[in-house]
């Protein structure tokens, strides 16, 4: 039994040692006094504070649709940027050519910032929000809040809706425009048109595999997944 069983193996005579619930409740409290500690030297502003200075709060005497099409235009600007738009031809008809690649589009979109983007409801479980269409003036983890044309301001949850969103075809950004240069500032007495009135292109989106805040996005990996029926 010695021979077979025991020898030459090693065994534990008690148990291994581990740590006191104690320690590890210092452990996660000094994790969180170094995040605390990081996020003040960036000056990064939390939940909590930012709701004691009302940072969210939305006067809904001021939703008015036309006030936030120059957002509109800056968010135009940028997916020109971000997605690399060619200029529009000087003949003014849409060219196949101008067709960026789908494949490239789809990493990018996945991580964009869509405050400023115009996103209609194109399913839900709940038919009230069917149609219902505005510009994003601020997303968070389970929803958008749109103001709509009709100067209303509404939360639409991402939980079973589908949404669609169009990115300008050309770039909106002057010739002069050069990468990596902060965006020029819209005309706030010039145009008034938006990303519909303008050749574009159209995506969906699927709001239960949406369901992430803007900044956790940005550094998360998607993974291609099958559609899912509402």
């Amino acid at each position: 039994m010695y021979a077979s069983r025991v020898k030459g193996r090693q065994m534990l005579l008690e148990n291994p040692a581990r740590d006191s619930r104690a320690k590890k409740e210092l452990e996660e409290k000094r994790a969180k006094q170094r995040v605390h500690k990081e996020k003040k030297i960036a000056k990064v502003m939390g939940k909590r504070e930012a709701k004691e200075r009302g940072i969210w709060h939305f006067d809904k005497s001021q939703a008015k649709f036309e006030l936030f099409v120059p957002l509109h235009r800056l968010w135009m600007g940028y997916m020109s940027e971000l997605l690399g738009l060619q200029q529009p031809p000087a003949s003014g008809h849409p060219s196949a050519q101008a067709m960026p690649s789908s494949s490239s589009m789809h990493p990018k979109l996945v991580k964009a910032d869509f405050h400023g983007s115009i996103i209609t409801v194109c399913q839900s479980k709940n038919s009230c929000l069917l149609g219902l269409s505005g510009i994003v003036i601020h997303e968070t983890e389970n929803a958008f809040k749109v103001v709509t044309m009709k100067d209303a301001v509404k939360l639409i949850p991402k939980e079973n809706s589908i949404f669609s969103f169009v990115v300008p075809l050309y770039s909106t950004l002057p010739p002069s425009h050069k990468q990596n240069e902060p965006l020029p500032i819209p005309d706030l007495e010039g145009t008034k048109k938006t990303v519909l009135q303008v050749p574009h292109i159209e995506f969906e989106l699927h709001g239960n595999q949406f369901r992430f805040r803007s900044a956790e996005r940005s550094g998360r990996k998607f993974k291609h997944k099958e559609s899912i029926e509402l």
